[in-house]
């Protein structure tokens, strides 16, 4: 039996990253999410155990002391982590991972699997476009905003340091740039 292949998608907040990955998830059937476990509050429109699995902190942080995630980190004030169990159970199977991380998770993921998981970067066109895609959501307030940016901003340097970059300046365009390499990494 074969070991399953992991592709990471990383990218800044607004960057398009959710809109891709749902375009991914209808063109590639064959990969498997995971979801992350986070302590940020749902949005409307977002179910428990679909976007993440939403627990409260004192929660996630005995799941953390009791090593039961693979990465996790603290992003915006919210708490995210990723299963070791469900991860490892599914590679075992021989299924192929897709998995949406911040750069901190990404990093953890590399330094955990080394080569074999690989990273795509989605970059935005610019922090100007980026400001405008994060206001236009109207799901943050102003504070939280300036956070993602100062992030996006430090997140955006680290982009070559990935096995591949995509850059979003149009949907579609990125998208196709996207299956392309999500096409190479599984017949890798």
């Amino acid at each position: 039996m074969s070991i399953g292949k992991i592709i990471v998608i990383c990218a800044p907040s607004g960057t398009g990253k959710s809109t891709l990955i749902k375009k991914v998830k209808a063109e590639f059937t064959e990969l498997i999410e995971s979801v992350s476990y986070t302590t940020r509050p749902i949005r409307e429109g977002e179910q428990n155990g679909v976007a993440y699995n939403f627990i409260d902190e004192k929660t996630f942080l005995e799941m953390k002391d009791d090593n039961e995630f693979l990465e996790w980190a603290k992003v915006h004030s919210n708490y995210y982590g990723t299963s070791k169990s469900f991860v490892e159970s599914e590679l075992e199977k021989g299924k192929n991972l897709l998995f949406d991380l911040d750069v901190q998770g990404a990093d953890s993921f590399k330094a955990y699997f080394g080569d074999k998981a690989q990273i795509i970067f989605i970059a935005p066109p610019s922090i100007v476009e980026l400001e405008k895609r994060l206001r236009g959501r109207g799901t943050d307030s102003t504070g939280v905003i300036q956070i993602r940016l100062e992030n996006a901003k430090r997140e955006v340097l680290r982009k070559d340091d990935y096995d591949f970059c995509v850059k979003n300046e149009e949907l579609e365009v990125a998208f196709n740039d996207l299956k392309d390499v999500i096409t190479k990494i599984l017949n890798s």
